[in-house]
C-alpha cells in the first residue's frame, strides 16, 4: 500500500480513544452511532499500522518498526482485502446520523480506501515507478529518530533490514514498463538511501549497548542490505540502459480528472481550477505591471522605461534579485530567518503560537533528493508530537556551475527567501502542522489533505504581506506577485503537462515568460512536473479555496469579523479539505 500523505504534527496519544464530541463544532452530545463510529475508526487505524509499518513509523507509532512490508502479489491481495473489508463496514453506517465532524471523518476515510483501490487497480504506478522502493529511508528516519533508546532502534533496523534481499526482489519482479524519469529519480534517491548503511549506522552499533553476537549480527545485516540496495541500483541502471520502450510519464485527462477528485478533494473540479488559474494569471500581471512602474526609476534610472509589460516588469525582478545569499550559505540564511517570522506573527496577534515545539532547520537528507522539491517540512505524528519537526533545505549541488548556481540564487533572492520561509516555515506548513496537534480528530491529522495543507501555506504569505510584513513595499509585493505566481503557474502546467502534452520548451517558456522565473527554476519545474501529478495543483487549489471561505465569513460577519479568530478557528480542524472545513464554519 503506497500512502501519498506529508506526516503530520497531530494528536498525542489519548486521541485514540477520543470520541466525537469537540469544542470546534460547538456543543454536541455523542450518539449510540457516533460512539459506534468511534470504535470502527479506532480499530480501523490499529489495524492501518500492521498494514503500513513504515507509514505507522512516520505518524510516531513505533511498535511495528521491526517489520518489513515485501512489497509482492500476496501483499496486494491483502491490501485489497483490507479495503474491500473496511468499505463494507462504513457502508453500514447512516451518515445523517453522525455528528458534523464525524459526517466529515466519514468521508474522509471513504475518499482514502477508494483512492487506494484506485490507486492500486487503475494507476499502478506500484510498476511504473521504481522509486517507490527505498529501504534506505525508512531506516533512515528509525535510525535518526529518538523515540527509543539507541539499542531499541537498532533492534528493530536489525529485524526489518534482514528482509532486504527479498524486499528488492520483489520490487525487482513487480516493475513493469516503467519511465524512464521514475527509473532515473530511483537511481538517485536509493544512492541516497544506501548511504544511510554506512558509517553513521555502523559508528551507532559500534558505540550501542547491544552485546557482542546482536553488534556482529547486524553488521552481518547492514551488508547484506548494502548489497540489496547496490544490487536494485544495477537493476535499475540496466533498465536505464537498455533498449525497452518506456511508458510515458503522462498519465492523460481521464486518468489526472480522477486523480485530482481523489488527491485534492475539493469543490471545484481540474477545469476549473485551471480556468481559475489562467485568470488568476492575468490579475497578477496587472498588479506587476503597477509596481513595477513605481519602483522602475528607483532601479533602473537612466534608462528608458519599456513599453512592454513584461518586459518592464523583468528589468525591475532581475534588479531585486541581485540581493541574494552566497552559495555557500543558502541553509544558514534560511536559519536566520525564522525568529523574524515568530516574532512579527506574535507582534501582529495573526495567531497563536506554541513555542514548545522544536523546529530544527537542515540540509535535506540524501534519500529525499532529485524529487524537485527545494525545501520541505518533515514532522513527526500523532504518537510522537515531542520530536522535532524538520525544515529541509536542499543545498545547491555542488556539481552546478557558476552560472547554475547564480540562477538558482536570483530565484530565490533576499526577498524571495522570506516567503519561502514564510511558506514552509511560519506561520505556513510548521504552525498548520503544529495546529494539527490539537484537532479532536485523528483521521483528519492521519489522512491529510495536501490541498488544505498547501493553500494554507500560500494564504500564510498573503497573510503576512497584508499585514505590514516588509513595510508593505512594492519590492516585496512585487516579489509575492511573482512567487505567487509560480503557485498559478504550477497549476496549469500540471494539467498542460498530463493531459495536453505540453512539451519542455512550451513550459519553460510560459514559466520564464510571464512567470518571470530564472532557467533553472523552470527547468526544475519541468523535471518536477515529470514526476509527479496533481500535486501541483493543489497549491493554487487550496489558496483560492481558503481565500474565497474567508471573504465569504467576512462578508458575513461584517464588522464583527475577527482575523486572528478565522485563522485560528480554520486551523482547528485539523489537516481536512478546505470544502469540510468550510461546512463546519458555516455552520457555526
Amino acid at each position: 500500500m503506497k500512502l501519498r500523505y506529508l506526516p503530520l504534527l497531530a494528536l498525542a496519544l489519548p486521541a485514540c480513544t477520543s470520541n466525537s464530541t469537540n469544542t470546534t463544532a460547538g456543543p454536541a452530545t455523542t450518539t449510540l452511532a457516533d460512539a459506534r463510529f468511534d470504535r470502527f475508526k479506532n480499530q480501523f487505524i490499529l489495524d492501518l499500522w500492521k498494514q503500513n509499518p513504515d507509514y505507522a513509523s512516520s505518524q510516531g507509532f513505533h511498535k511495528y518498526d521491526s517489520l518489513l512490508v515485501i512489497p509482492d502479489a500476496a501483499q496486494r491481495q491483502r491490501e485489497a482485502a483490507f479495503v474491500a473489508q473496511n468499505l463494507g463496514v462504513l457502508g453500514r453506517f447512516s451518515l445523517d446520523s453522525l455528528s458534523a465532524n464525524n459526517q466529515i471523518d466519514y468521508h474522509l476515510l471513504t475518499n482514502e480506501l477508494r483512492s487506494q483501490r484506485w490507486y492500486a487497480d487503475t494507476l499502478k504506478s506500484w510498476q511504473w515507478n521504481p522509486a517507490s522502493y527505498n529501504l534506505g529511508a525508512s531506516v533512515g528516519d528509525l535510525l535518526n529518530g529518538r523515540h527509543y533508546p539507541l539499542g531499541r532502534r537498532l533492534r528493530n533496523i536489525s529485524d526489518k533490514i534482514a528482509g532486504a534481499q527479498a524486499f528488492y526482489q520483489a520490487a525487482q519482479a513487480t516493475i513493469s514498463q516503467p519511465t524512464r524519469e521514475h527509473l532515473a529519480l530511483a537511481v538517485q534517491q536509493n544512492q541516497g538511501g544506501l548511504a544511510v548503511f554506512g558509517p553513521a549506522l555502523a559508528d551507532s552499533v559500534r558505540k550501542s549497548t547491544l552485546s557482542a553476537t546482536e553488534k556482529q549480527l547486524l553488521t552481518q545485516r547492514i551488508a547484506g542490505a548494502q548489497a540489496a540496495v547496490q544490487g536494485y541500483i544495477g537493476f535499475l541502471n540496466q533498465q536505464l540502459a537498455s533498449a525497452k520502450a518506456f511508458r510515458s510519464f503522462r498519465i492523460g485527462k481521464a486518468l489526472f480528472d480522477r486523480k485530482f477528485a481523489l488527491d485534492i478533494q475539493s469543490r471545484y473540479s481540474a477545469d476549473e481550477v485551471l480556468a481559475l488559474a489562467q485568470k488568476h494569471k492575468a490579475d497578477l500581471l496587472h498588479d506587476m505591471g503597477k509596481r513595477a512602474a513605481r519602483l522602475f526609476p528607483k532601479y533602473c534610472a537612466g534608462r528608458p522605461m519599456p513599453k512592454d509589460t513584461l518586459a518592464l516588469i523583468r528589468q525591475v525582478i532581475d534588479q531585486l534579485a541581485l540581493k541574494h545569499a552566497p552559495r555557500d550559505g543558502f541553509v544558514d540564511a534560511v536559519k536566520r530567518q525564522i525568529p523574524t517570522l515568530t516574532k512579527f506573527v506574535n507582534d501582529h496577534d495573526l495567531l497563536a503560537q506554541d513555542p514548545s515545539k522544536p523546529l530544527v532547520v537542515r540540509e535535506t537528507p540524501g534519500y529525499m533528493r532529485g524529487s524537485g522539491a527545494g525545501a520541505s517540512v518533515s514532522a513527526p505524528g500523532p504518537y510522537d508530537t515531542k520530536a522535532n519537526t524538520y525544515y529541509n533545505v536542499e543545498p545547491l549541488p555542488a556539481t552546478w556551475t557558476a552560472a547554475q548556481a547564480e540562477s538558482y540564487l536570483r530565484e530565490y533572492n533576499d526577498y524571495t527567501l522570506q516567503i519561502l520561509n514564510i511558506h514552509e516555515a511560519i506561520p505556513g506548513h510548521y504552525t498548520q502542522l503544529v495546529y494539527a496537534n490539537r484537532s479532536p480528530s485523528l483521521v483528519k491529522s492521519i489522512f491529510g489533505n495536501g490541498a488544505m495543507i498547501e493553500g494554507w501555506a500560500v494564504y500564510s504569505e498573503r497573510l503576512m504581506l497584508e499585514a505590514g510584513y516588509g513595510n508593505n513595499s512594492d519590492e516585496i509585493w512585487l516579489l509575492w506577485d511573482k512567487w505567487n505566481m509560480r503557485s498559478t503557474l504550477n497549476a496549469v502546467v500540471d494539467n498542460l503537462i498530463q493531459t495536453q502534452n505540453a512539451t519542455e520548451a512550451s513550459v519553460v517558456a510560459l514559466l520564464t515568460g510571464v512567470g518571470f522565473q530564472e532557467e533553472a527554476e523552470a527547468r526544475n519545474k519541468w523535471h518536477r512536473a515529470t514526476l509527479s501529478q496533481v500535486q501541483l495543483s493543489s497549491y493554487f487549489t487550496g489558496y483560492t479555496e481558503i481565500v474565497a471561505l474567508r471573504d465569504e465569513i467576512k462578508q458575513r460577519e461584517g464588522s464583527k469579523f475577527n482575523l486572528k479568530k478565522f485563522n485560528e478557528q480554520f486551523l482547528s480542524y485539523g489537516s481536512a479539505p478546505v470544502r469540510y472545513i468550510r461546512e463546519l464554519m458555516l455552520r457555526r
